[in-house]
C-alpha cells in the first residue's frame, strides 16, 4: 500500500547481487522516500562467478568489505541472520534474537549448495578450488585418462559446467598434457539450451574444436570405483568426476516455502501470502538462478516498493533477459537471450552490455565495475553514462546501443 509522510523502512535481508541490487534501485527511485537497513551475516562481498577462472590462475575473486559497500549504495549493514518474520507485526528476528521492525521486507538471502552426485568433486567456488587444483594436477601428471564435468538434473544455472570443461582443455594444452579426454555430460537436450538454437549451436562448434567430449540428456546419480552410474541404468568410465551442486533455500519460520526451501512470488516480487514482503534472487522459485536474473528481479522489487513509498514511479513486472559471460580460456563468449530455449539468440566475442561483466544489473554493475575494474581489458563503446546497456541484436556496429 502507498505510505505518505514519514519515511518508509526497508529491511532487506541478504547482501548479494539481488540485495544490492534493491538497495541501488531503490536509493536511485525513492530514495527521499525510504530508509533502508540491509541485514547479512558476511563481512565481504564477494564476486563469486569468477570463483570458476580461480583454479586455472586467469582470474580471480573479488572481495569488497561489506559495510563500505553498503554504505556507499546508500543503506545501512546490520550484522546478522535473518531466522524468521512475523508478518503480522511486521518484525525480523536475526538468529541472535534480536528483532527488527519493517515496513517493507526484500528477501534476498540467497540459496545454498549442496552434494548432488555422491562420490564426485562437488564445485561451489573457492572453497573448493584446492580439491579441484589435485585433479588438475593428477592430470598433468599422467594418472587420469577421463574427466567428466556434469551436473544434476533441475540444475539451474549450466555455465559453470561449460567454463569449467573449457578452461580444464586449456589448461591442459597450456601444460602439454595430451591423451587426457574430457567429457561434458549434461541433462540437457542441447549445450547451454537456455540461450536459444543460435548460441548453442555457437557452443557446440566451441567444444568440438576444443576436442570437449559432449554427452547430452545425461543425468548422473553417483560416482564410485571409476564409473559415473547414470539415470536409467548406463554409465560413463571414469577417473575423476566434477559436479556442480543442488541449490536449496535455507528455512526462515514465517516464510511459505516449497520443500527446497524457495519463495513463490508474483511478477513484481511479492511472496504469496505475505504482506509487505517480497522477494529476488536465488531464494525464488524461478527456474534459473543467475546474478543477472537476480538483478532484474530485483529491479521489480524496487519498483513495487517505491511505488508503495509514495514516489512518482509505475511498477515494472519481471520479464526475463537472459545474459551469460562465458570463460573459453581464450576469447570468451558474450550471449544474451530473451529468455527459454527457441528465442532469440546472439553470441559474440565483443561486449554484448556494458560493463562487460558476468553479473549484469542495471545499477549494480556500474556500481561495481567503479569499484572492482570489472570493464578491464575492454573499450568502452561509443555510448553516453558508463551504465549497463545491450547491443543491438540486429548489428554488430557496436554504434548501435540502446538501454536494458
Amino acid at each position: 500500500m502507498m505510505q505518505t509522510g514519514k519515511r518508509r523502512h526497508v529491511v532487506v535481508a541478504g547482501a548479494g547481487v539481488a540485495g544490492l541490487e534493491t538497495v541501488l534501485a531503490l536509493h536511485a527511485l525513492a530514495g527521499e522516500h525510504v530508509e533502508i537497513d540491509v541485514v547479512a551475516p558476511e563481512e565481504h562481498f564477494s564476486y563469486r562467478p569468477m570463483a570458476v577462472a580461480e583454479p586455472f590462475r586467469v582470474g580471480e575473486v573479488r572481495r569488497f568489505p561489506l559495510d563500505r559497500l553498503v554504505l556507499a549504495a546508500g543503506a545501512r549493514l546490520r550484522p546478522g541472520a535473518l531466522a524468521a518474520i512475523d508478518a503480522d507485526r511486521a518484525s525480523a528476528t536475526l538468529a541472535d534474537g534480536s528483532t527488527l521492525e519493517y515496513d517493507t521486507l526484500v528477501l534476498a538471502v540467497g540459496a545454498r549448495p549442496y552434494e548432488a552426485v555422491p562420490g564426485a568433486l562437488t564445485f561451489r567456488g573457492g572453497a573448493d578450488r584446492a580439491a579441484l587444483d589435485a585433479v588438475l594436477d593428477r592430470a598433468t601428471s599422467g594418472e587420469l585418462r577421463r574427466i567428466v564435468f556434469t551436473m544434476p538434473a533441475g540444475a539451474s544455472w549450466p555455465m559453470p559446467l561449460y567454463e569449467l570443461a573449457f578452461l580444464t582443455a586449456e589448461y591442459l594444452v597450456g601444460h602439454l598434457t595430451r591423451g587426457v579426454e574430457i567429457v561434458l555430460a549434461t541433462p540437457e537436450d542441447r549445450p547451454l539450451e537456455l540461450f536459444g538454437i543460435a548460441a548453442s549451436d555457437a557452443v557446440r562448434r566451441l567444444l568440438e574444436t576444443r576436442g570437449v567430449r559432449l554427452e547430452t540428456g545425461v543425468v548422473p546419480v553417483t560416482w564410485d570405483s571409476g564409473v559415473l552410474e547414470l539415470v536409467g541404468g548406463d554409465a560413463i568410465e571414469s577417473d575423476a568426476v566434477v559436479s556442480l551442486p543442488r541449490l536449496a533455500g535455507a528455512a526462515i519460520e514465517g516464510v511459505p516455502q516449497n520443500r527446497a526451501g524457495f519463495v513463490a512470488t508474483d511478477e513484481l516480487g511479492w511472496v504469496l501470502g505475505l504482506a509487505d514482503v517480497y522477494a529476488a534472487g536465488d531464494v525464488t522459485t524461478s527456474s534459473i538462478k543467475q546474478g543477472g536474473i537476480a538483478a532484474q528481479q530485483a529491479d521489480s522489487v524496487a519498483s513495487a516498493v517505491a511505488a508503495d513509498a509514495g514516489a512518482a514511479v509505475r511498477p515494472v513486472a519481471f520479464k526475463p533477459v537472459l545474459r551469460g559471460l562465458l570463460l573459453t580460456g581464450m576469447a570468451p563468449r558474450f550471449l544474451r537471450a530473451e529468455g527459454g530455449t527457441g528465442r532469440p539468440s546472439v553470441i559474440d566475442t565483443q561486449p554484448l552490455w556494458w560493463p562487460p561483466a558476468k553479473i549484469v544489473g542495471r545499477h549494480l554493475s556500474p556500481f561495481l565495475a567503479a569499484r572492482l575494474g570489472l570493464a578491464a581489458g575492454y573499450d568502452e563503446p561509443p555510448h553516453g553514462d558508463a551504465v549497463a546497456v545491450d547491443v543491438a541484436l540486429d548489428t554488430r556496429d557496436h554504434a548501435a546501443w540502446s538501454s536494458i
